[in-house]
């Protein structure tokens, strides 16, 4: 096995599968929203969440999928299933491929670089040296749209069997805070989603890798 500075900046193992999250989670984004269309409030029915302020609000039809319910259930936990299968795949490669060194935000190496690349962005710094892949602040990113994609297939799970996996239900507070959370991960991946859009922007030599996989260093 090459060691990770011989390999291309993004082997085709990564693409495929990065590339395969886009219609993923669009369809699980617009069969999510038709299913909040069938009950548009956060909280027991009765007692809603006074923290949400959307309660009620009906989520645009163009961006919704299903047409009802039943029909959007069925989108969402049929695609779920791929997503999950997707992420526990990308595991296992940045596992066994050493990928992981590459990609993975790791505190005691990434925070300063993170802050520095951040302080860039804000025009308060000169940008640091990157080293490596990517810089400390796009790690951080990356890691942290892996564990907001965890976490939402496990609240998904919660919400899917609430009797059969009572245990998993419970970890997010019961039923209706597990909903709330799933949501709160939606909106917070498509905040990710912006963010990485701005980010290949100011990088925009990651696209044309993320297509190509990039040409392999000379050694």
């Amino acid at each position: 096995m090459h060691p990770p500075e011989q390999r291309r900046p993004q082997p085709w193992p990564i693409r495929l599968m990065h590339w395969a999250n886009v219609p993923l989670l669009a369809i699980l984004a617009a069969s999510g929203l038709q299913i909040l269309a069938a009950y548009p409030r956060m909280g027991p029915r009765g007692h809603a969440y006074a923290l949400y302020p959307f309660q009620g609000a009906m989520p645009p039809s163009w961006l919704r999928l299903g047409d009802w319910l039943a029909g959007a259930r069925a989108w969402h936990f049929a695609f779920g299933w791929f997503l999950a299968l997707n992420g526990v795949a990308y595991v296992l490669y940045l596992a066994f491929s050493g990928e992981w060194r590459r990609r993975l935000f790791l505190p005691h190496r990434d925070t300063r670089d993170a802050v520095a690349t951040l302080a860039y962005y804000l025009r308060i710094r000169p940008a640091p040296a990157q080293v490596g892949l990517y810089n400390g602040l796009q790690r951080l990113a990356y890691t942290s749209a892996l564990v907001l994609g965890a976490l939402s297939v496990l609240s998904g799970l919660a919400l899917h069997k609430p009797v059969q996996l009572r245990w998993l239900t419970s970890l997010f507070g019961g039923y209706d805070p597990a909903r709330a959370v799933h949501l709160l991960l939606l909106a917070l991946l498509a905040f990710f989603t912006v963010g990485h859009v701005v980010l290949v922007a100011l990088h925009p030599r990651t696209l044309g890798e993320m297509v190509t996989g990039g040409r392999k260093p000379h050694v």
